[in-house]
């Protein structure tokens, strides 16, 4: 069984800055990819960040030059420091992992962890 669990979420003013982060545990036999989700609202959930395995970084252009997307692998863990928020950044985030399981190396399994909300007040 693996799962991730994320933190640091909370209520922020415009301008402020936050970090979230999402620790992967259970059968992991590697991490291929990490990544970070949001969803607004009435609104379908998107990309904010991702990095692969690799150490490439992608960012949506909606937090270029704000978010930084890091992966401590010793700890399986992603952070995504968040600076300059904004009001439209306020969502419901949520931590995805490509992990290959111990014993099922073969393939790997898609992850999600539980979503951590966001406000950022005007």
């Amino acid at each position: 069984q693996v799962q991730l669990v994320e933190s640091g979420g909370g209520l922020v003013r415009a301008g402020d800055s936050l970090t979230l982060s999402c620790a992967a545990s259970g059968s992991i036999f590697s991490i291929n990819a990490m990544g970070w989700y949001r969803q607004a609202p009435g609104k379908q959930r998107e990309l904010v960040a991702y990095i692969p395995s690799g150490g490439n970084t992608n960012y949506a252009d909606f937090v270029k030059g704000r978010f930084t997307i890091a992966r401590d692998n010793a700890k399986n863990t992603v952070f995504l420091q968040m600076n300059s928020l904004k009001p439209e950044d306020t969502a419901v985030y949520f931590c995805y992992a490509k992990i290959q399981r111990t014993g099922w190396t073969t393939r790997t399994f898609d992850y999600w962890g539980q979503g951590t909300q966001l406000t950022v007040s005007s």
